[in-house]
């Protein structure tokens, strides 16, 4: 029940958000570059994890594409979908509720994955290497993943992350995971801080006072909001150790 009660109210904090965590509708742009991307194309893209679709939308603005937008919950493809149509852009995306390791794509049918700040939910390599088989040979993998900047960390910022992701771990790292999971690389890039602060956690902080409210300062949502304020205030400290990589590669 507990755990049950901790999602429900993940889902009332996040779901109105613009985006589920860090990023720009500029790297996703420049991310579509890098792959070498362009209208004159109906590609078939399926973006995963895309929780309310900034990066969807983006897509479906850039490019001359079918989209499918995979997210496990299916409230916030609702708001994708009430985004997508005041947009004019229904008519390329298609919502999926489904799970990222229970994907229904047939082999070799896609010509890009994209994923946003998500694929650490299954793991950086499982996600590159189980994702590969969806993709036409030369399909792209476009994501972003928790990245450290530095060689050396201070010690309390290391400790958080590899409690909260252990696959955490430098871009050159990713990088050889890529290519030994039969992948080129073809770009990366840091998401610079402003795709922290002003896309995410300022929104997000934002939001706390009405989402205590709602909630009657309950012990679940205090410990919810404590844990994103502990986590902001260690971006805060140590923006210069760790961030965002964005990663594209090509399917070899």
């Amino acid at each position: 029940m507990a755990v049950m009660e901790d999602v429900l109210l993940l889902i009332d904090l996040h779901q109105h958000a613009l985006r589920q965590g860090p990023g720009g509708e500029e790297e996703t742009r420049r991310a579509i570059e890098l792959a070498g991307l362009a209208k004159g194309r109906r590609w078939k893209i399926a973006d995963i994890g895309c929780g309310t679709g900034a990066s969807t939308l983006v897509l479906a603005r850039e490019l001359d594409a079918d989209i499918t937008a995979v997210d496990l919950l299916p409230e916030f493809l609702a708001v994708l979908q009430e985004r997508a149509a005041r947009l004019g852009l229904a008519h390329s995306i298609t919502t999926l509720a489904a799970s990222m390791d229970a994907l229904p794509f047939a082999p070799a049918s896609l010509d890009a994955i994209w994923s946003e700040g998500a694929i650490y939910q299954l793991g950086f390599e499982r996600g590159a290497r189980e994702w590969r088989r969806f993709l036409r040979p030369g399909g792209i993998l476009a994501v972003s993943e928790l990245t450290w900047l530095t060689t050396n960390r201070p010690q309390e910022l290391e400790a958080h992350w590899v409690e909260q992701y252990s696959e955490v771990g430098s871009a050159a790292s990713k990088m050889a995971v890529l290519e030994r999971n039969g992948y080129s690389p073809l770009g990366y890039f840091v998401l610079p801080e402003r795709c922290w602060f002003e896309a995410y956690y300022r929104p997000m902080q934002r939001r706390f006072p009405a989402f205590l409210a709602e909630h009657g300062t309950s012990e679940a949502a205090r410990a919810i909001v404590a844990s994103e304020e502990q986590e902001i205030a260690l971006y805060e400290r140590y923006k210069a150790h760790v961030g965002y990589g964005y990663y594209i590669a090509r399917k070899l």
